[in-house]
């Protein structure tokens, strides 16, 4: 399967169109034979999807294909929205609900029929765009309506991935809330920043500023001088990433699942690099380990955690003193 072809069927859930191979350059022929020898294989007439696609279907992949379904056979006045649209954006959909399929539309019925939620807009409003022959809202607009509507963690999960990707900004977001958000809107965006890379480091720093955890430092921590002891932690998963906190000695380990979409850009060799840690930082000298299952218990996560900044104090002799708990 040619590039263009791969990324049409991406956004489509995985599925295609006959004339969608045409237009990305297969004649008829290929076409057939790629389907005689079992290279495509035929979803219902008319729409295929290659073979490899199959071995792995997700409720993402799923919700796609309806989410393509539905705008094809909706008419020209029917947009997709919410988290429909994000899955168009190619937005992580963690934590958000894909039973329904969500659009917008000036007329017509509200509510849910069929598994397709429509919501009336009389007009639509702003925030409309057309790729591909697909109708769907912004990705700023899609993410102030599920912002809106879906819990907080998700919202502001999806909200760093559009910062990170690039799809929104802080204007932007402030547009799209002003015209389609609320309270809830507001809450959520506010809460997103550039930090993470993941929706794993996004859980986590959520997780740690419910807790009312230190914020994390910038840089990465210098991991050499680190023992390896993880002190009972599941140090057998394979870590990539961690947050590192100078003042309290300890490195945070945790599995970067899901990472955030950036398009490459090309380093500019006239610009300094960033330093890799900060060289004034002491050395860690206790970690802790996270996996993408731990994230599922936040408390279990901010034990593991305050155990770990506790060890650290202990073999430095230096005591934290915790305003929250002075007595007088």
């Amino acid at each position: 399967m040619n590039p263009q072809l791969a990324v049409m069927a991406t956004i489509r859930g995985g599925v295609f169109t006959r004339a969608d191979a045409r237009a990305c350059g297969y004649p008829d022929p290929d076409i057939d034979t790629l389907l005689e020898t079992g290279g495509w294989r035929r979803i219902r007439p008319g729409t295929y999807t290659a073979r490899r696609a199959l071995t792995l279907v997700t409720d993402e992949v799923l919700h796609l294909r309806k989410v393509y379904r539905v705008l094809r056979s909706g008419g020209p006045a029917v947009f997709a929205s919410h988290q429909s649209a994000a899955a168009l954006h190619a937005l992580p959909l963690w934590g958000l609900d894909l039973s329904r399929i969500h659009v917008s539309s000036p007329y017509g019925r509200g509510g849910c029929v069929g598994g397709v939620h429509r919501h009336i807009r009389d007009p639509v409003g702003p925030g409309i765009q057309v790729w591909n022959k697909l109708r769907m809202v912004s990705p700023a607009r899609a993410i102030v309506e599920v912002a809106a509507t879906a819990p907080g963690p998700p919202a502001v999960v999806l909200t760093e991935a559009a910062l990170y990707a690039g799809l929104v900004t802080s204007r932007s977001l402030k547009r799209a809330v002003a015209d389609h958000g609320n309270e809830r809107a507001v809450k959520a965006i506010s809460r997103a920043g550039l930090e993470s890379a993941s929706v794993a480091e996004a859980r986590l720093r959520l997780i740690l500023a419910d807790a009312g955890l230190p914020a994390p430092s910038p840089l990465p921590p210098d991991l050499d001088p680190m023992d390896g002891d993880c002190s009972g932690t599941a140090c057998a998963v394979d870590v990539t990433d961690a947050l590192w906190f100078p003042d309290e000695r300890t490195v945070i380990e945790f599995e970067p699942r899901i990472p955030f979409w950036c398009e490459a850009t090309e380093p500019d060799d006239e610009e300094p690099a960033a330093p890799v840690s900060d060289p004034a930082a002491p050395d860690p000298i206790e970690r802790c380990s996270i996996s993408w299952k731990d994230l599922d218990d936040p408390r279990l996560v901010v034990d593991r955690v305050r155990a770990g900044f506790s060890r650290a104090s202990r073999r430095t002799g230096i005591r934290q003193f915790d305003l929250a708990r002075a007595r007088f």
